[in-house]
């Protein structure tokens, strides 16, 4: 009996080698796990299927696909990932962070008419709209030891270490690393270079008011 078995299953194996061998080469054959081998697309942008999908958190795990339209937990825009910024929010990084360059090589009128407005609604609240530290939170006495960007110190402190400051936090000031991408922040920072007098004007300046 096993003898028979033994042959029948050889015989088998038999043809349907010789049935592989004898396809059609001008038509696919049989994928294994087709859903694998060719993904559908999605279009994340588009109507979802409702009888397929919901947005409703309440509904996740049931019989449709929860999908939320969010990037998952940790990722970031690949603009952002150039930008990366490492040092430790601790006193050797922010002496290092002189050593550090802007990204940003120059911006179009577009660009900084954008940067504009969001230094006067992130940074003129208190510093001012032309960074002389007269914004209204400043000028309401509520804050104190707000920072002129246009003194001496401020123009010559290194691009790495503003930005140091603007992510991290500095003295009375916050971490803005929630409001602003590392982009906008650097870019900030080129648009204060133009509130900021020319760094030989401003030692000129100190000089004279020494003098008095």
């Amino acid at each position: 009996m096993k003898r028979i078995t033994y042959i029948t299953a050889t015989i088998s194996a038999l043809i349907l080698i010789a049935s592989g061998c004898k396809h059609d080469k001008r038509k696919p054959g049989y994928v294994y796990m087709p859903d694998m081998a060719y993904s559908r697309a999605f279009e994340a942008y588009a109507k979802l299927d409702p009888n397929k999908f919901t947005t409703d958190p309440a509904h996740r795990g049931g019989s449709q696909i929860y999908y939320d339209a969010k990037p998952v937990v940790g990722t970031m825009a690949r603009s952002e990932a150039a930008l990366i910024y490492e040092l430790p929010n601790d006193s050797n990084g922010y002496k290092l962070s002189a050593t550090i360059k802007n990204p940003i090589d120059s911006m179009s009128a577009d660009d900084m008419k954008e940067t504009k407005r969001l230094f006067d609604i992130n940074c003129g609240i208190c510093h001012g709209v032309k960074g002389t530290a007269d914004g209204p939170i400043a000028a309401s006495g509520h804050i104190g030891g707000v920072a002129n960007l246009t003194l001496p110190a401020y123009v010559e402190m290194a691009d790495g270490t503003m930005y140091h400051s603007i992510t991290y936090g500095k003295n009375n000031m916050g971490s803005y690393a929630s409001q602003l991408s590392r982009e906008q922040r650097w870019k900030i920072i080129k648009y204060i270079r133009t509130l900021q007098p020319k760094p030989a004007t401003a030692a000129k300046d100190t000089t004279a008011k020494a003098g008095k």
